[in-house]
């Protein structure tokens, strides 16, 4: 597999890292509702960690699609980017935290040295960038503060949330645009259209 980038595979992953930097944005504001509906219950910083694996998203759709080393840290950094840009709250720090969740990413596609992108890849790369973010936030946003059990609470379902949101959810959300036809030109549209050719040959 070519693993130079090509213009077409930088403007894609751009666009992705953009488009999904607005969405990342967007979510902030679903994390805020679901903290203050578990802070009545002492879960408070549970909220935005049921959601945590929606932060990243891009960078394994953008690898699932593409298919080239440094795609997923791009695309996640592209994204936090944007994010700053736009206007978050968090300021440049976020483009930290974004690089840390693409390394995370993009670590369980190193590990198979970019030559597998089967389901259980995805769903471990989601799982990798909540093992590898997780730590980090740790100590920046101040978890220590907070109770072992809530601690290890919010651990779990930011796994859990990498692996199912991420994971399962991104390649589903990539596979459905691949089927448009509009990445006939990527790895992942020439899969599709070999898959379709050989089910075809069986009839």
């Amino acid at each position: 597999m070519r693993k130079s980038w090509r213009l077409k595979d930088i403007v894609l992953m751009s666009v992705l890292g953009v488009v999904f930097g607005f969405i990342y944005l967007g979510f902030f504001g679903v994390g805020k509702v679901l903290v203050a509906i578990l802070t009545p219950f002492g879960l408070g910083p549970i909220g935005y960690e049921l959601i945590y694996g929606i932060w990243f998203i891009v960078s394994i759709i953008a690898a699932y699609i593409i298919r080239k080393p440094g795609v997923a840290f791009t695309a996640e950094t592209i994204a936090a980017i944007t994010e700053v840009l736009v206007g978050s709250t968090s300021g440049p720090a976020l483009i930290l935290s974004g690089m840390v969740q693409g390394l995370g990413a993009e670590i369980a596609f190193a590990v198979t040295k970019w030559k597998n992108y089967q389901p259980r890849i995805l769903v471990f790369s989601g799982v990798s960038a909540a093992f590898i973010s997780f730590p980090y936030h740790f100590f920046v946003s101040g978890f220590h503060a907070y109770e072992s059990w809530l601690i290890m609470t919010m651990f779990v379902i930011r796994l859990l949330s990498g692996a199912i949101i991420a994971g399962y959810f991104g390649k589903i959300l990539a596979d459905q645009l691949a089927k448009t036809g509009v990445l006939n030109g990527y790895p992942i549209g020439k899969e599709i259209i070999a898959r379709h050719e050989k089910s075809s040959t069986n009839f």
